[in-house]
C-alpha cells in the first residue's frame, strides 16, 4: 500500500474579519506609533507569562516565591551535608560521654554533638561521593540563579504590560479573574497589534498559545498512545504517571534537543510529510533510548534528591497530622484524563476541587468490614497504652526521660490515627450511585461501564487510579527515578512510529497561531463521536474520533466559559442542535407535572436554597435523578435514562427562567445566534459579578455533562463503550514495526478507538487521515471539501509503505506515491 501524505497548506477562509483584498497583508503600523508590544515574536511564551503572573497574584508574589525556592534548595543541600559530616551521633545518642573538665555541669547540650569546623571540613573533603554531589548541586543552583535573573527581566516586562496596556494595577490583579484579563487582551489587539498576522484575536487563539503542548498531551492520553497502563505482578492493572515521566515526555516531544518542534509554535517540516516516516521513527527511537540511558545514569542523584525532598516536606506534616497520608488527591494521570481541550490550569483545578468531597465520600463507602473490625480493636489496644503513658506523664514529667517513652507515645499516636481512618463513620449512608453522579457532574468524564455499577469494587478500583492516596502519590514519585528509564526504553520506544504518525495526522496550522493539535480545534466534523450527539455531523473515522466524548464536552465547556467566543459554523450547529434537544426533552417532563412542586427536583431534602441558585439547582437535580434511577430491570427498557434525560433538561431550562421554551428557528448556526440563545444567556446579563457568573457557568457545564452522558447511555443502550480501561494499546493489534505490515484479521483483538478491529477497517466508510493542514482561526468547518479518493485506514501506526508485503488476506489496490497525489484544498 502506498504512503499517503496530506499536503500541509493554507486553507482559504470563506469569511474573514478583514476587508476584501487585505487577507494576505500584514498589518503595518508607522514606526513612530508602534507600542512596546507591537508584533511580539513568541506569543506562546508571552501569553504563558501573562497567565502565570496572574495566577501567582502579581510580580512581587512571583519574585518572592522564586527567591524562596532558590534559598530552599541551598538549605536542603547545606543541611543535609551538615547532618552527614558535622554531627557526632555517638554523643547525640549518649553512646559516648562528653568531657566537661572545665565545669561541673554534666548535662549534654545540642552543641556538644557538633564537630569543630576544621574536623567537619576535613570530613567533607575526604568524602568523594559527597563532593561530587555538591559540585553537581552547585552547577544546578547556578543554572537556576541565571534562570531566575532572566525571569525577573521577562516578568518585569509582563508587569509593565499589565499596567500600561491592560490598565490593571498590580495591587488589584488578585481581584481580577482570568476571563477579565483575557477579555482585555483580546480588546487591545487592534490598538497594539500584538499579533500582526491577524487583526483580531479570539479567546481560542489565546488558549491555543498557552496550552499548545498540553493539548497534545491530553490528546495522546485520550487516544491511549502513551504507555501509562501496566500489568504489575501482584498488583494487576496499574497506571504509572509521575512528574518525572511527564518531564521526559515533554523533553522528548516538545522542547528538548532533537525534539519534534523547531520552536514553540511550529512542527519541524520533515515531520509533516509521510515519505520519511520510518527514518524519523528510527531517529525518535534512538533518541528515546539515549534519554532513557541518561535517566538511568542520573538515577542515583535524582533518587537521593527525591528522598531528601520528600523527607523534609512530609515528615513534619506526618508528625502533626498522621492521617494526612491516608487522605486522597487527584493523580497526575487523572488530571490529564479528566482535562478538556483548551482548559486552563485554574479551570481544571476548580472542577476537581468541587469534586473532591464527593469523591472522598465515594471512596470511603468501600471500607473493608474485616479491616474495620481489626482496626477498631487494634486502635483500642494502642489507645489504652497511649492513655496510660499520657496519664503517667501528667503525674510526673520525668517519665519522658525514660528511654523510648517519647518514641512510644509518638508511634502509638500514629497507630491510633491510622486505625481511625479505616473505621467508617457510623452515620455514613451507602449511596455510591448518587455520589458517583455528583462526581460526574464536576469531572465530566466517566467510562460507560461505571454507569449503574458504582457499587462494584471494579469501579472503585478504576476510580482509585484517578483519585489515589497521598501515600501512593509519594511512593510513586520516589520510585519514579527507578521506573522512568524502564518505561522509556521498553514501553515508549516501540511506539515511535505511532508517535510520528500521530503528530503528522493530528497537526494543523492555524493562521496567526501556528501548528496546533487538531483535537484542540474541537471540530465535531473532524473528531466527533457519533454516540455523543455527533451522529450525522461527523465524518471522522474510528482513528480520528476523540474518546469518551472529549471533543463534544470540550466544545461545550469552552463555549460556556467563554460566552463571547464565536465558534465556527459546524461547532455552532452542534451547540444549537444540543440546545434544541434539551428544549424538546424538557417538554417531555413538563406536561406531567404542570404545577412544578411535584417534580422530584422539589422533593429533594438536600435543598436548602431557592431553585434559581446554581448550587441548589445542582443538588436538587442530582437527588431527583437518584430517586428516579433506582428502577427495576423489569420496568420499561431504558426508562431510567429517559427519565434522567428529561430531568436534566428541565434543570437546564430552570437555570435560565427567562429563556423562551421554543426552539430556535434560525439555522444559520453563527456564533452570535448560539450565544444569544444559550441556556445561560439570561444569567450573563444584569449586575452580576464575575464570581456569580463563574458559578452559573460551572453549574451549566455540570448539567450539560450529565445531560450528554445520559443521552450517550440512551444512544448506546448500555453497550460497552470504547473507554480507556477496555481499550487495548495500539501496538497490540497493529504494531507499527519498521516493516510496517498490516495486522492479521484472525487475531482476537477487540476493536478500540486507537486500534479498530481488522474487520471494521473495511466495513466503515473510507476516509483520509486528517493530515497536517493550515487553518484560519475564523475557519468555517462546514464548507470544507472532501477529497474523492478513498484510503484504507489503519490503526495508530499509520499507513503501510509501498512495496511492503501485506499480511492481510484481502488485496488492496496500490496507490501512487505521495508526490503524485493532488492537493487536498479545504475551503472554509
Amino acid at each position: 500500500m502506498a504512503v499517503f501524505d496530506t499536503p500541509y497548506q493554507r486553507l482559504e477562509p470563506s469569511y474573514t474579519d478583514s476587508p476584501l483584498g487585505e487577507d494576505d497583508l500584514l498589518v503595518h503600523v508607522p514606526e513612530g506609533r508602534k507600542s512596546p508590544w507591537h508584533h511580539i515574536e513568541n506569543l506562546d511564551l508571552f501569553f504563558s507569562r501573562v497567565y502565570n503572573l496572574h495566577q501567582k497574584n502579581g510580580f512581587t508574589c512571583m519574585l518572592i516565591g522564586e527567591l524562596f525556592e532558590l534559598l530552599q534548595f541551598i538549605f536542603v543541600v547545606s543541611f543535609t551535608t551538615f547532618l552527614v559530616s558535622c554531627v557526632d551521633y555517638d554523643i547525640l545518642f549518649a553512646n559516648k560521654m562528653v568531657n566537661h573538665s572545665h565545669t561541673d555541669n554534666v548535662k549534654v547540650t545540642l552543641p556538644d554533638a557538633f564537630l569543630p569546623p576544621t574536623v567537619c571540613q576535613a570530613r567533607i573533603q575526604e568524602n568523594g561521593f559527597l563532593m561530587s554531589l555538591l559540585v553537581i548541586a552547585s552547577v544546578f543552583w547556578i543554572h537556576r540563579l541565571v534562570k531566575f535573573i532572566y525571569n525577573i527581566c521577562c516578568n518585569w516586562e509582563i508587569h509593565n504590560f499589565y499596567i500600561q496596556a491592560l490598565r490593571i494595577p498590580m495591587c488589584e490583579l488578585p481581584y481580577y479573574t482570568w476571563e477579565e484579563v483575557q477579555s482585555r487582551i483580546v480588546q487591545i489587539q487592534k490598538e497594539h497589534q500584538i499579533c500582526i498576522h491577524k487583526k483580531e484575536l479570539s479567546e481560542l487563539d489565546v488558549s491555543h498559545r498557552i496550552l499548545r503542548f498540553k493539548n497534545y498531551m491530553v490528546a495522546m492520553i485520550n487516544k491511549n498512545l502513551l504507555p501509562l497502563q501496566h500489568r504489575a505482578p501482584l498488583l494487576g492493572d496499574t497506571v504509572f504517571y509521575t512528574r518525572g515521566l511527564k518531564y521526559n515526555f515533554q523533553l522528548i516531544f516538545f522542547w528538548g534537543p532533537g525534539c519534534l518542534f523547531q520552536n514553540e509554535w511550529s512542527l519541524k517540516p520533515e515531520y509533516k510529510r509521510a515519505g520519511a516516516r520510518l527514518e524519523l521513527a528510527e531517529k525518535l527511537s534512538q533518541r528515546i533510548l539515549w534519554i532513557g540511558l541518561a535517566n538511568l545514569v542520573l538515577c542515583p542523584l535524582v533518587l537521593v534528591w527525591q528522598i531528601l525532598y520528600a523527607f523534609f516536606c512530609y515528615t513534619e506534616v506526618l508528625r502533626r497530622e498522621p492521617g494526612s497520608l491516608g487522605a486522597r488527591c487527584w493523580s497526575l494521570y487523572g488530571r490529564c484524563y479528566l482535562r478538556h481541550f483548551n482548559e486552563l490550569d485554574h479551570q481544571l483545578q476548580a472542577r476537581l476541587s468541587r469534586a473532591y468531597k464527593p469523591a472522598s465520600k465515594y471512596m470511603n463507602c468501600f471500607l473493608s468490614p474485616l479491616l474495620a473490625v481489626a482496626a477498631k480493636h487494634l486502635g483500642f489496644l494502642a489507645g489504652s497504652i497511649l492513655a496510660v503513658l499520657i496519664a503517667l506523664t501528667v503525674y510526673d514529667e520525668d517519665v519522658l526521660a525514660v528511654e523510648h517513652v517519647l518514641s512510644a507515645v509518638t508511634l502509638l499516636g500514629v497507630v491510633v490515627t491510622v486505625c481511625r481512618s479505616f473505621i467508617p463513620d457510623q452515620h455514613l449512608v451507602f449511596c455510591p450511585e448518587q455520589l458517583l453522579r455528583v462526581i460526574l457532574a464536576h469531572i465530566h468524564y466517566m467510562p460507560d461501564h461505571w454507569q449503574r455499577s458504582a457499587h462494584r469494587s471494579e469501579t472503585r478500583g478504576e476510580f482509585a487510579q484517578l483519585f489515589q492516596y497521598k501515600a501512593v502519590f509519594i511512593l510513586e514519585e520516589l520510585l519514579s527515578p527507578l521506573l522512568t528509564p524502564l518505561v522509556l526504553i521498553f514501553r515508549l520506544r516501540p511506539k515511535a512510529l505511532e508517535i510520528i504518525d500521530f503528530f503528522r495526522n493530528f497537526t494543523v496550522e492555524v493562521v496567526g497561531v501556528g501548528d496546533t493539535c487538531s483535537f484542540a480545534q474541537m471540530d465535531v466534523r473532524q473528531h466527533g463521536n457519533p454516540t455523543w450527539m455527533s451522529a450525522g455531523k461527523t465524518e471522522a473515522s474510528v482513528y480520528q474520533q476523540a474518546e469518551d466524548g472529549k471533543t463534544e464536552l470540550s466544545l461545550m465547556h469552552f463555549a460556556i466559559t467563554n460566552p463571547r467566543w464565536q465558534p465556527p459554523r459546524e461547532c455552532s450547529t452542534f451547540l444549537s442542535h444540543l440546545r434544541e434537544q434539551v428544549l424538546r426533552d424538557s417538554t417531555v417532563a413538563t406536561p406531567k407535572n404542570p404545577t412544578g412542586p411535584a417534580h422530584p427536583l422539589h422533593y429533594s431534602h438536600l435543598s436548602t436554597q431557592i431553585d434559581s441558585e446554581p448550587h441548589s439547582l445542582m443538588v436538587n437535580m442530582v437527588s431527583g435523578m437518584s430517586t428516579g434511577g433506582h428502577l427495576s430491570h423489569a420496568d420499561v427498557p431504558f426508562s431510567p435514562h429517559v427519565s434522567a434525560v428529561s430531568e436534566v433538561a428541565t434543570a437546564l431550562r430552570s437555570l435560565s427562567p427567562q429563556q423562551s421554551c421554543h426552539p430556535v428557528q434560525n439555522q444559520s448556526g453563527t456564533g452570535a445566534d448560539f450565544r444569544n440563545a444559550s441556556f445561560g444567556s439570561s444569567v450573563w446579563e444584569g449586575p452580576m459579578n464575575s464570581g456569580t457568573l463563574s458559578e452559573y457557568a460551572s453549574t451549566e457545564m455540570s448539567l450539560h455533562a450529565l445531560y450528554m452522558h445520559e443521552l450517550h447511555q440512551q444512544h448506546t443502550r448500555m453497550a460497552p463503550g470504547r473507554h480507556i480501561w477496555h481499550r487495548q494499546e495500539s501496538d497490540e493489534s497493529g504494531e507499527s514495526m519498521h516493516g510496517d505490515t498490516l495486522v492479521h484479521t484472525t487475531s482476537n483483538v477487540p476493536s478500540s478507538a486507537s486500534c479498530p478491529s481488522p474487520a471494521a477497517l473495511f466495513q466503515e466508510e473510507r476516509l483520509p487521515s486528517l493530515g497536517t493542514h493550515r487553518i484560519s482561526a475564523s475557519t468555517d468547518m462546514g464548507s470544507m471539501s472532501r477529497p474523492t479518493s478513498s484510503l484504507a485506514r489503519q490503526p495508530m501506526g499509520g499507513w503501510s509503505e509501498e512495496g511492503q508485503s501485506s499480511r492481510h488476506p484481502e488485496s488492496v489496490p496500490e496507490e501512487g506515491s505521495d508526490d503524485e497525489l493532488p492537493p487536498q484544498v479545504q475551503k472554509l
